[in-house]
């Protein structure tokens, strides 16, 4: 069983707020309202290869490339079932937007800092360390995502990364980061790459 610790006050003071929530498995996570630029259905996606394997594609918003991230990847869960598309949660971070792939979303919540404590210990260790803390619900804790940690993947290919176009713009630049030596695929990287070479496609 999860072992909720004390929270340092001066934690306490930054913990309320509106956080827009979402489903993966049966976690239920939070983001800062204010980080969130969009939430959107299912959208079309440009494959890159060669990516790591959390990354599932790239997305074109109204001209803006942005990386999608599988959430269930990225924690190390089972894959959803091949008929149920997953929700997009796009965020804002350092390295710009970033669509994080997840499979319902919640509501907006106003939370309290009364209820809020750091990550529990029992917590699984890959969503432990995508948390800043949580909130105590009447059913269920609201982790509360650390987006900066989240979309902080590594340079391994995608297992199904060899099946996919790689004479595709965006198969292209990432090709070319992985000859390049990139050890770490940053979302602003991979979209960046494809966005160079669409323009020299143009």
């Amino acid at each position: 069983m999860a072992t909720l610790t004390a929270t340092p006050n001066s934690e306490l003071a930054q913990a309320s707020g509106q956080y827009s929530t979402f489903f993966v498995a049966d976690m239920f996570f939070g983001v800062d309202v204010l980080q969130v630029q969009e939430v959107l259905r299912a959208q079309q996606m440009s494959p890159v290869p060669q990516a790591p394997d959390v990354i599932e594609g790239l997305i074109n918003l109204r001209g803006q490339i942005v990386t999608a991230i599988d959430m269930r990847r990225r924690l190390q869960l089972e894959p959803r079932a091949g008929d149920v598309a997953p929700m997009n949660m796009v965020v804002r971070t350092a390295d710009g937007a970033v669509s994080l792939l997840v499979d319902e979303i919640g509501d907006v919540l106003d939370m309290d800092a009364a209820n809020y404590e750091r990550p529990p210990e029992g917590l699984d260790s890959a969503a432990r360390e995508l948390i800043r803390g949580v909130y105590k619900l009447k059913d269920r804790l609201l982790l509360v995502l650390d987006t900066e940690k989240a979309v902080e993947v590594g340079a391994n290919p995608a297992p199904h990364s060899e099946r996919m176009d790689a004479s595709a713009p965006e198969g292209r630049a990432a090709r070319n980061t992985a000859k390049n030596g990139d050890r770490k695929a940053s979302p602003k990287k991979t979209a960046g790459a494809a966005r160079g070479v669409q323009a020299e496609s143009g």
